[in-house]
């Protein structure tokens, strides 16, 4: 089980790069397509349809996908100010588990809120506005799928920190 978990906490953030990527491509095309306009003139005058849209899309699902990635590595910003003053003992422990568990929930809380927006979007046939309408629960999915592995994320460290207890994750100290 423990392999599996890792392995989709960086199937997730690949596919996060990846979608990174994609913007950078996309972005980089309609900019050539824009110089190609204005030497050229208006005869050769090219874009992509909605690529702006396109691009946000893009962005959300990779930083909603991005988050149990950075999570496990320790990347995310944290208050550790706190926890360094109380020691490595049984207090420690207890606010560690406390700021993980509150998280977990409130993961899970916006989890579960985001999968009725994606129904609801899918039910109503919700369009988006740009050039290209496409079906909104679409761009919605990737935030809903990143929503929830982070939340499997914050419930598997949960968990490993009561079984071991001790810290699980190493988080970077800041510059």
């Amino acid at each position: 089980m423990r392999k599996y978990l890792d392995n989709l906490y960086t199937f997730s953030g690949a596919i996060a790069a990846g979608l990174i990527a994609i913007i950078c491509l996309l972005v980089t095309t309609q900019v050539v397509l824009n110089l190609i306009a204005k030497i050229g003139g208006a005869s050769v005058s090219f874009t992509i349809p909605s690529y702006a849209d396109f691009a946000g899309y893009f962005l959300a699902a990779s930083s909603f996908l991005a988050l149990s990635y950075t999570f496990m590595r320790g990347g995310h910003i944290r208050v550790t100010l706190l926890f360094n003053m109380l020691g490595n003992g049984t207090v420690r422990l207890l606010a560690e588990v406390f700021s993980i568990a509150v998280c977990a929930c409130t993961m899970v809380f916006a989890t579960y809120y985001m999968a009725l927006l994606v129904e609801q979007s899918y039910r109503f046939g919700d369009k988006s506005t740009g050039i290209v309408s496409i079906p909104i629960w679409i761009p919605q999915m990737p935030v809903l799928i990143g929503l929830a592995i982070f939340s499997i994320a914050l419930i598997d460290v949960l968990l490993q920190t009561l079984r071991t207890r001790n810290t699980i994750i190493e988080y970077k100290e800041s510059l």
